[in-house]
């Protein structure tokens, strides 16, 4: 059998599983808990095999510490400013859990529920699926979403997302997970290497709500078109002010179609790794609240600031706000579909 299925834990009476998934040299586990990837254990250049992906040995420490990690955050992912928005012509109010903004679907979004699951031996893949009523969050519509986890033969982690509803609604998917090429508790990413094929970035203003400007990477903090070490401008607090990144970038090509997004290389283990997705966006952060909130992780590890670098392909922050951001209003009859493929290599 390529999936291992076990109990994970359980909320208030309701069983929470994990799946793990395995395909040649690659495993990965997966819980039923916001559908997160909690572990992908990869080998190095050496045949040393090391867990990259941060989170928590119980469910007690993903409910303590906050950060989404390993999650599949919605319905709407990042930040709505003013937690509303307009679709045909109604007002839509929803929960300001980042005041006065909402952020990641809410106090209580797709990354804090229970989804169910079905393993698929078969294709080393496990689906995950869940059901939110009209209102939840204040959003309209009730949607059902599924998202599959799979372990190519490739060496490829394959996170495919989709959701359908039954009334106008938004709906803007994002898998959460941290990276750490070297392992996930061996410190700061700050040197390892991060290319971002994106040509132009969304500045922020308060709040980290989007100005509506989609402005050029060059010349500044963000420019990432060659690889460069993920710390470098972290002492630039004129243009990174938290000392780190939590920025979308703009990709390269039509929406749509499957490109690359980014390339990420640890110069130690030789760990490598490419993000593919049909989106328009990628936020890159850089785990920043570890500095005022640490966390304990797998294994004891300590979690500080830019513990891990998260590459969350997404469509823009605020979208459903800007006319001239791409489109996340879905409406019934259409299927959201949202593909990352994640490449795992040596270099």
């Amino acid at each position: 059998m390529s999936v291992e299925r076990s109990l994970f834990g359980d909320i208030e009476g309701k069983s929470v599983e994990a799946f793990l998934l395995q395909n040649g040299s690659l495993r990965a586990r997966v819980i039923t808990y916001g559908a997160i990837l909690s572990e992908l254990h990869v080998p190095d250049r050496n045949g040393t095999v090391r867990d990259i992906v941060l989170g928590y040995d119980d469910l007690a420490s993903y409910l303590r510490y906050r950060g989404s990690a390993g999650a599949i955050c919605g319905r709407y992912a990042n930040r709505i400013a003013d937690a509303r928005f307009v679709i045909d012509g109604e007002t839509c109010q929803l929960s300001p859990n980042e005041p006065p903004n909402h952020l990641h679907g809410g106090f209580k979004g797709f990354s804090k529920r229970i989804w169910d699951a079905e393993p698929d031996s078969a294709n080393h893949a496990v689906k995950l699926v869940l059901h939110r009523p009209h209102g939840d969050e204040g959003y309209p519509g009730s949607v059902s979403v599924g998202v599959t986890y799979r372990l190519s033969d490739e060496r490829t982690l394959d996170i495919e997302m989709e959701a359908t509803t039954d009334r106008p609604t938004v709906v803007n998917l994002a898998y959460h997970g941290y990276w750490n090429l070297a392992g996930h508790g061996s410190g700061s990413v700050k040197d390892q290497l991060l290319q971002i094929d994106a040509d132009h970035y969304t500045p922020v203003g308060p709040g980290k709500i989007p100005t509506g400007d989609v402005a050029p990477v060059a010349g500044t903090a963000f420019d990432f078109r060659q690889e460069r070490p993920i710390g470098a401008a972290f002492d630039d607090r004129a243009q990174l002010p938290e000392g780190g990144y939590d920025h979308n970038f703009c990709l390269n090509g039509a929406d749509g179609a499957l490109r690359r997004a980014a390339r990420a290389f640890d110069r130690v283990s030789g760990r490598a790794l490419e993000i593919w997705t049909n989106q328009p966006g990628v936020q890159l952060y850089t785990a920043n609240h570890f500095e005022a909130m640490p966390a304990v992780g797998k294994g004891g590890a300590p979690y500080g600031k830019h513990a891990g670098f998260a590459l969350e392909t997404q469509n823009f922050p605020n979208a459903p706000n800007v006319p001239h951001f791409p489109s996340a209003f879905l409406y019934p009859g259409e299927i959201y579909r949202h593909v990352m493929r994640i490449p795992l290599f040596l270099v």
